[in-house]
C-alpha cells in the first residue's frame, strides 16, 4: 500500500504532499524533513529504492523515488508494493503531468495544485493504485477540464447579466422617459 506521495524541489520545499494515513502536522513535518534528508544526499547514479525504516510509523517503509530536473518524486510504500511497479507509476505520473501541462515545470505544481491532485487521484486513491494507462488518465483529465469550463460559463452568467444591467444605466433611462401630460378633469 502507498502511504505517502511527496514531491520536493532541490531546495527542500514540498510542492506536493499527500499522506494516505492521518498524521499530526508536527509528525508530517518531521517525516518530510527526514525523507528529504535521506533522498537528497544520494547520488543520481545509485538505486532509486531506499529503506525508510520507521519513518512512517511502521518498520517496513520503503522510499521509491525519481529525480527529474529540479524535482524529487517520492512514493513511500510498505513491503507489499513492487519497487519496479512504483517506479513505473512515478514515470506514468510525470508523463501525465507533462502531457496535461505541456512540458510540466515546478510552477505548474504550484499554480495548478488542484489539477495536479486531480491527476494524482485518477492514478492513486486511498493508497491503492487505480489506473496506470496514460491515455485513460489524460482522457479523464480532459473530461474534467471540459466540465470546469462549462461550469465557469454557467457561474459567469449572473455576473454578465449584472454587467449588462449596469451598462444600460437604468436610473438615467427612467428619467429620460417622456410621459404625456394627463389632464384629467375629475368631478365629484
Amino acid at each position: 500500500m502507498i502511504k505517502a506521495i511527496l514531491v520536493f524541489n532541490n531546495s527542500a520545499k514540498p510542492r506536493l504532499v499527500k499522506f494516505f494515513e492521518h498524521y499530526s502536522e508536527e509528525i508530517q513535518q518531521r517525516i518530510l524533513r527526514e525523507i528529504y534528508q535521506l533522498v537528497s544526499k544520494r547520488d543520481d547514479h545509485v538505486c532509486n529504492f531506499l529503506e525508510g525504516g520507521s519513518i512512517i510509523g511502521e518498520n517496513d517503509c520503503r522510499l521509491i523515488y525519481r529525480h527529474y530536473a529540479t524535482l524529487y518524486f517520492i512514493f513511500c510504500v510498505d513491503s507489499s508494493e513492487s519497487e519496479l511497479g512504483i517506479l513505473d507509476l512515478i514515470q506514468v505520473f510525470v508523463e501525465t503531468l507533462d502531457k496535461c501541462f505541456e512540458n510540466v515545470c515546478e510552477l505548474d505544481l504550484i499554480f495548478h495544485a488542484d489539477k495536479v491532485h486531480y491527476i494524482l487521484q485518477e492514478i492513486c486513491l486511498g493508497g491503492m493504485v487505480l489506473e496506470t494507462n496514460l491515455n485513460e488518465i489524460i482522457a479523464r483529465f480532459d473530461e474534467q477540464s471540459k466540465l470546469e469550463k462549462q461550469e465557469a460559463g454557467f457561474s459567469a452568467a449572473p455576473a454578465k447579466a449584472m454587467t449588462a444591467l449596469k451598462e444600460m444605466n437604468l436610473p438615467q433611462k427612467i428619467k429620460d422617459i417622456k410621459l404625456p401630460d394627463l389632464n384629467l378633469n375629475l368631478r365629484f
